[in-house]
């Protein structure tokens, strides 16, 4: 196996593959980089047993080949070579050798044929969406989902697909965040649970380019991302998604306009007087005109007034201040609404054409 290649293009593949290497398995086969020299270029494979990537360089192939070589040994060495081109040579007996300009390393691989082949599918039916609105539909909802391992259905995002829309739902028992979009074109409906840390993975490797697209597979148990140089393959979580609709009613008695920007700063200066280990709710006072907000806990008090619109009700209600922050970051308007009914019953946060709609259970307080 002969590969000559760009070294900044060569660390720019190695950086998505590495996503999906293990760091904890017991096969050490599972902490390689499977290289494949083909006709076209180099192939990069990793796989976690949950998660697979596997990425393509163009550059120059003189005699294909594939080896196996550990991930963290041959990234490291590949970032800090100049940046010129390098020369990738496996002998017969799975040594590597790195040549780029005066540098030369010499490393131990093992036989590709070890490694495990990620899943084949056939690629038909995709979904088609740009990158950018991908992006923005994880980063503004998977806050939301659970890190408790013992319930595994809310440690990933719900991908729910009705003709044109897409909706995304995130929740952890505390709250929820959706997002909805229209697609261009009608699809089949689906329904697939994509867990959060494949979307985390996802997230990062997008280009975040509006123009730029990535297809989407969805299979009985798996799902597959793909992008122009990269197929990214994931397990799904089997069992079936909570069904939010009956938690999700337009029903309400307080309802209140506020500027986005300055609820938020208001929330991020009493958060800090909140020890983790209190966990001090934020308590809010709506009368009209008028918000305050109210932050009593062991380092201090604080106390601050917004000018607000309200319609109906006068309304005390507590919320754990970082699930309200969460919230208020993932929307982009200037000005928003929320909507309550009693103090032990959830806010919402949502605009007129329900794009997003973020739920927040109340905690209780006790006086001031």
């Amino acid at each position: 196996m002969k590969v000559i290649c760009n070294q900044a293009e060569l660390m720019s593949s190695l950086n998505i593959a590495l996503r999906a290497v293990s760091s904890k398995s017991s096969l050490p086969i599972l902490e390689c980089f499977l290289l494949e020299a083909e006709e076209s270029g180099l192939k990069i494979t990793t796989n976690d047993m949950e998660l697979g990537i596997e990425t393509r360089i163009l550059c120059r192939v003189d005699n294909p080949g594939r080896i196996a070589v550990n991930a963290k040994i041959f990234s490291d060495i590949i970032r800090k070579l100049p940046q010129d081109i390098v020369f990738i040579e496996v002998d017969n007996n799975s040594v590597l050798y790195i040549t780029c300009g005066k540098a030369k390393f010499k490393i131990s691989g093992v036989p590709g044929n070890d490694f495990p082949p990620l899943p084949q599918f056939e690629k038909v039916n995709p979904v088609t969406i740009s990158q950018f609105t991908l992006k923005e539909m994880i980063s503004k909802t998977i806050f939301a989902i659970s890190t408790n391992e013992n319930n595994p259905i809310m440690t990933g995002e719900n991908f729910d697909i009705a003709g044109q829309n897409l909706r995304v739902t995130a929740l952890d028992g505390h709250r929820i965040g959706i997002r909805n979009i229209e697609m261009k074109k009608e699809y089949e409906e689906c329904h697939a649970i994509i867990p959060g840390k494949t979307l985390n993975e996802i997230s990062k490797i997008l280009s975040g380019n509006i123009d730029d697209e990535v297809n989407i597979y969805f299979m009985d148990r798996q799902v597959i991302f793909e992008f122009e140089h990269t197929i990214v393959l994931s397990r799904l979580i089997e069992g079936k998604y909570y069904n939010v609709n009956p938690m999700i009613n337009t029903n309400y008695s307080t309802k209140v306009v506020i500027n986005k920007r300055e609820l938020a700063d208001c929330i991020d200066r009493a958060i800090l007087l909140v020890k983790e280990s209190e966990k001090r709710p934020v308590i809010i006072d709506i009368k009209d005109g008028m918000i305050s907000l109210n932050m009593n806990s062991s380092l201090g008090t604080m106390d601050e007034e917004i000018t607000a619109i309200k319609e109906g009700n006068d309304l005390t209600i507590g919320f754990n201040p970082k699930f309200l922050m969460d919230a208020l970051r993932a929307v982009e308007d200037e000005e928003i609404t929320l909507y309550m009914t009693t103090a032990k019953q959830p806010c919402f946060i949502r605009d007129a054409n329900d794009s997003y709609i973020y739920l927040i259970l109340p905690v209780n307080f006790v006086g001031r």
